[in-house]
């Protein structure tokens, strides 16, 4: 799961009239690219009830902080809320919410600052903690070495690929058998490329070329899938688990998890010891359970790490 990265979201026309859009309300809001939504505590439909309990500010991880962040006493973190249930718009059309929303939130009240989640298109994330406009970005980043010239990435959860199709798998698709076929892929994602490499080796061996759909939107690559305009999709692993489990048994899971790595919070480089600020932080939510807690409230528990890093080479 290394080259480019993943998503965006809000359910597109193809599904409207569904079934699927009440399950996936979550990846459907109502809130643009540019939006900005405060990061919710609150448990939304899609998520099950409560809420972690607040995590303890940390003075010296505070004073860690470079004096912009320290002295406007928040964090602007850019998200593609649309990647349930990493990030995505719960059922009021503004409230960005899911583990990576808890996550952020969490990291926050260690450091002492309050956390917005800005919405934004996922290819200009990075670009935008590199410019300024955000402090960070947290939107299941897979750290990778092209990322990791451009910003530093804290370590903070593990997945992989995974592919969904039609319950039944008419079609007898699996990750190593889907020549001729059309998969439905988010733009500008890890798996773009991963789907792109798959139809070469069909070509190589005189088969039919994968017929890629690229989508904007998570959420419409899962609509295109469940609709029958795709006949099957990939994406991160605890993305697929959940839209299997909230598509009510329309999808189902085929192939193993592969390709795993880890996600990363994006931070701007030549900052002093902010990068060291954010891992102590993610490092104190695992060690006081409270990161154990949001995982398993969000069921995503089969990726949990016990240590952050900086910058991990593997």
């Amino acid at each position: 799961m290394y080259p480019l990265p993943r998503r965006h979201g809000r359910a597109g026309a193809l599904a409207a009239g569904t079934a699927l859009l009440a399950a996936l309300a979550a990846c459907g809001g109502g809130s643009s690219p540019s939006s900005s939504t405060a990061a919710g505590g609150g448990g939304s439909a899609a998520s099950g009830s409560g809420s972690p309990s607040a995590a303890a500010k940390d003075d010296a991880l505070a004073k860690m902080l470079p004096s912009s962040i320290s002295g406007k006493g928040s964090l602007t973190i850019g998200t593609d809320a649309s990647y349930a249930p990493s990030e995505f718009v719960d059922t009021d059309g503004k409230t960005v919410v899911g583990f990576d929303a808890d996550l952020a939130k969490a990291l926050g009240q260690v450091l002492g600052l309050n956390v917005t989640l800005q919405n934004a298109p996922f290819g200009t994330i990075i670009e935008g903690v590199k410019s300024g406009k955000f402090d960070l970005g947290v939107s299941s980043f897979t750290i990778n070495p092209d990322r990791m010239k451009q910003v530093d990435m804290v370590s903070y959860y593990s997945a992989g690929t995974s592919w969904a199709v039609p319950q039944g798998n008419p079609m007898g698709i699996t990750p190593d058998n889907a020549c001729g076929k059309k998969i439905a892929v988010q733009k500008d994602t890890v798996q773009q490329d991963d789907i792109t490499k798959r139809s070469k080796k069909c070509t190589d061996a005189g088969k039919p070329a994968i017929t890629i759909e690229p989508y904007t939107l998570q959420s419409d690559v899962t609509s295109a899938v469940v609709t029958g305009k795709d006949d099957a999709e990939l994406a991160d692993s605890p993305v697929i688990a959940y839209a299997v489990k909230q598509t009510n048994g329309k999808l189902q899971q085929v192939g193993d998890i592969y390709d795993s790595a880890p996600y990363g919070i994006v931070v701007p480089k030549g900052q002093g010891d902010y990068a060291k600020a954010v891992q102590g932080a993610v490092q104190k939510l695992i060690d006081s359970g409270t990161y154990q807690s949001i995982l398993s409230k969000w069921g995503v528990q089969q990726g949990a790490v016990k240590t952050a890093q900086i910058d991990p080479t593997s």
